[in-house]
């Protein structure tokens, strides 16, 4: 049992559980407990000891259900795979056959494999699946083209070669039990099919997401379809995780400060140089504040969505966080972000300035009236937008200001390089007031954008 609950933690993480090592062993202690006779307590018992939230506990459930539908493989596989040679096929304990019906010849002669089929016993047939799926390593499968190689691997350590002399030999001496037996393995066929997709939806389904959130990551941003999207907004926050994670422990040591040896020394020379009293060289750090203006217009709207979600979601590394959306005009949008949901918040924001036809000027004026004394600085300004303004006066004298009263100022274009600067875009005139630039047309460009601005406060 010990290997099987391995293998469910196992299962149990690709479902989006986390479990750590210290959370598998409290488990298994609190499994030795309570026992494995018991199905239904067995099930309570994972459930308290490793799902933290309740989807945590919904997924786990589920989960739970689905690995212990199969039988778990005998105790004593791993020894008799030790000893067993590679071209013999494991014993299994079967009923003893009558002849087949019409035949005179006995099915004694039989390998294990056909006898097992022959008896019918559903119980035996299950649990000699689950062993060869055990010696097989179906704990193995990550991806989906993956089942046929594992459905043969499973079938040969059944013995499925013995099977396929029994029957060339069948089929010259007794037909009759040759198209019985035929039909059997057809059916054992289909059950080890069964069983290897049991096993791709246990264990590869970490490895499959990790595969489409790869994708999705580098995917544009402005072209991810409907279905996509809930998709997105989790690999988003997956995205700020990282971050926090990444920076917030760094943080914290710099407040703590470093040691001063010499200082600590000269302080404790009264008392023989034992450290009672220490002193901590601190470098002084910029609080830092964010200021995101987002262009909200139908073009860019999408980015924005996930920009601003992924800006709030690092509120644990960046002390003071404004958000500001525009179309034709500019609003203030921070506590719409924080005290809804990011789809009620979207919709929200949409409905008050989103999709209109952007007009940069209009926007920067209105920041300059009402928020321009908000900047310092120790503030660093994030534009989001493709800097279309529909041929208007973009007003880059604002920008001009916005930069010189603020110690960075970043723009972060959804649009490819090769576009900047044609039509209607004002790119290459405001680019001159910037301290950096970059195309953020993916979720990746848009993680290493925000990992390089939140580094500059560390």
């Amino acid at each position: 049992m010990r290997e099987n609950l391995h293998r469910f933690f196992r299962a149990a993480r690709g479902a989006g559980v986390h479990v750590s090592p210290a959370e598998s062993i409290d488990a298994m202690r609190a499994v030795g407990q309570v026992g494995v006779s018991d199905r239904g307590i067995l099930r309570d018992t994972l459930l308290l000891t490793l799902a933290k939230t309740q989807n945590e506990k919904r997924a786990l459930a589920d989960c739970f259900d689905l690995f212990f539908s199969q039988p778990e493989p005998p105790k004593d596989t791993s020894e008799r795979n030790r000893t067993q040679d590679s071209d013999e096929t494991a014993s299994y304990e079967v009923p003893a056959l009558a002849p087949a019906a019409g035949s005179s010849q006995s099915t004694d002669g039989l390998g294990p494999l056909a006898q097992l089929l022959l008896s019918q016993n559903r119980n035996a047939i299950a649990a000699a699946t689950a062993n060869a799926a055990s010696a097989a390593s179906l704990s193995d499968i990550r991806y989906s083209t993956q089942r046929g190689i594992f459905s043969s691997r499973i079938l040969e350590a059944m013995g499925i070669q013995r099977l396929r002399d029994d029957l060339d030999e069948l089929t010259a001496t007794n037909p009759a039990l040759a198209e019985r037996l035929t039909a059997l393995l057809e059916g054992l066929r289909e059950s080890v099919r069964e069983t290897v997709s049991q096993g791709l939806v246990l264990y590869g389904r970490e490895e499959a997401e990790n595969l489409r959130n790869e994708i999705l990551r580098n995917a544009p941003l402005a072209r991810i379809e409907p279905r996509q999207v809930e998709q997105m907004r989790f690999l988003i926050r997956q995205i700020a995780r990282r971050l926090r994670e990444r920076y917030s422990k760094p943080r914290k040591r710099q407040r703590r400060g470093h040691l001063d040896v010499r200082r600590t020394l000269r302080r404790n020379a009264a008392w023989g140089g034992v450290p009672f009293l220490t002193a901590w060289k601190r470098k002084h750090r910029d609080r830092p504040k964010i200021v995101a203006l987002c262009d909200v217009s139908g073009s860019v709207a999408r980015v924005s969505d996930f920009f601003l979600l992924l800006i709030h979601s690092l509120h644990e590394v960046v002390d003071d966080v404004r958000s500001f959306a525009f179309s034709g005009n500019l609003i203030e949008v921070s506590d719409i972000l924080e005290s809804k949901s990011p789809e009620e918040a979207m919709k929200d924001i949409m409905s008050k300035v989103g999709f209109g036809s952007s007009d940069y000027g209009s926007s920067f004026a209105d920041f300059e009236k009402e928020w321009m004394s908000t900047l310092t600085p120790q503030t660093t300004v994030i534009v989001l937008g493709d800097a279309r303004s529909n041929n208007l006066d973009p007003r880059a004298d604002i920008l001009r200001r916005i930069s010189e009263r603020s110690k960075r100022l970043v723009w972060l274009n959804p649009e490819s390089r090769m576009t900047w600067g044609f039509g209607d875009s004002e790119m290459t005139r405001y680019a001159t007031f910037c301290s950096v630039i970059r195309q953020c047309a993916t979720a990746q460009q848009l993680e290493r954008a925000v990992s390089d601005i939140v580094a500059t406060y560390q």
